[in-house]
């Protein structure tokens, strides 16, 4: 009876420490979630830049396929090639720009392993050092712009894990070189259940927009504005349940927006940056109404 309750107590110490940890170790995992994070983010800087097409592919840490997406226009092959470039990424924990410039500088003989795809496009996803996967790109316009999309997609994955581990402690800290980098992207900072935190980052006009659900608090840290709310959006298409998108607004009301200015667009209501001078800088506070 006293080995059998003995026994009990070590059971239910093991399950307590488990538990615990499981609370407050930052999940060191590649899940399909944070998957498709990351092509997401590859996604929206494709369209950013307006590339051609591309096949985004993530992969975990020993080179398995979590994850591809092929964009319209781009061709067949460019999914089994971005696949290759981030298994390669992940097995060697390296970026493939690495091995194909070491090619390219005269080590033919590295081109002849097996299962390795020496071309620019792959890049490692890490967790506190740690290599747990890869992202890899191809069939944007060039081999630097598959570089770019693939470094979007790794961003991504890094500011989502500074928010897991930030969400652990309860209290959210992006570093400035963080930030910086979000803003060049124009990539979330910060996205929960309740809000989100965007860093902005325009160069041109955008589309016309209404959420919903979610409130947007915008702060302009830069350039300036012609920004238009209400009204009717032109061609509006529901993108997804609580968000539609569209050309233009029709109607509404013009505003001037610069830097330090405040502007607080309630959820349903339609918005538009109709006309950016120079590159625009902003926060976007996204609050969600309760059900």
């Amino acid at each position: 009876m006293e080995s059998i309750l003995i026994g009990i107590i070590w059971l239910f110490a093991i399950a307590s420490t488990a538990d615990a940890a499981s609370q407050t170790a930052p999940e060191k995992a590649l899940t399909l979630a944070r998957a498709k994070k990351v092509i997401g983010a590859a996604v929206a800087e494709a369209k950013k830049l307006n590339a051609p097409g591309g096949a985004i592919a993530v992969v975990d840490g020993g080179g398995n396929l979590i994850a591809v997406e092929r964009l319209d226009g781009t061709f067949a092959a460019s999914a089994n090639i971005s696949i290759g470039k981030a298994r390669t990424s992940a097995t060697f924990k390296r970026p493939t720009k690495v091995f194909e410039d070491i090619i390219n500088k005269g080590r033919t003989a590295m081109a002849t392993l097996s299962d390795f795809t020496p071309l620019q496009g792959g890049v490692p996803l890490t967790i506190d050092g740690e290599v747990v996967g890869a992202v890899g790109v191809s069939g944007a316009a060039s081999a630097q712009q598959d570089e770019e999309l693939a470094m979007a997609g790794a961003q991504a994955f890094a500011i989502d894990q500074t928010i897991a581990q930030s969400s652990m402690a309860g209290v959210a800290h992006f570093r400035a070189d963080q930030v910086t980098k979000a803003f060049e992207k124009g990539m979330p900072l910060l996205e929960i259940a309740n809000y989100k935190i965007h860093a902005s980052h325009r160069d041109a006009p955008g589309i016309a927009e209404v959420h919903s659900k979610d409130t947007d608090i915008i702060y302009m840290l830069g350039g300036s504005a012609t920004f238009v709310t209400g009204g009717t959006v032109v061609e509006g298409e529901n993108i997804e349940s609580d968000e539609i998108r569209g050309s233009k607004i029709i109607g509404g009301e013009s505003r001037s927006l610069s830097k330090g200015d405040v502007i607080v667009v309630p959820h349903g209501t339609p918005h538009w940056f109709k006309e950016i001078n120079g590159p625009l800088d902003y926060y976007v506070v996204k609050v969600r109404a309760a059900n």
